[in-house]
């Protein structure tokens, strides 16, 4: 978890979409990310929020995430 620093909630989802998520769906600020071989995930998306290092950790175990993208 050291790795991960508080970072904006609209800066991970575009490191999701460049690595090959996409919106599934969207419900008020909620977003279904869905990717081929990987189960869906449900995002809280608001844009101008920061998420935390334990967020971001247990995003990137669901996602594939890793510091480099962002």
């Amino acid at each position: 978890m050291g790795a991960w620093k508080a970072i904006k909630a609209g800066r991970v989802l575009s490191a999701l979409l460049r690595i090959g998520w996409s919106v599934g769906r969207r419900k008020g600020s909620h977003l279904r990310l869905v990717r081929a071989g990987w189960r869906p995930v449900t995002f809280a998306f608001h844009e101008a929020d920061e998420i935390g290092p334990a967020m971001l950790a247990k995003i990137a175990k669901d996602t594939g995430l890793r510091p480099e993208d962002l």
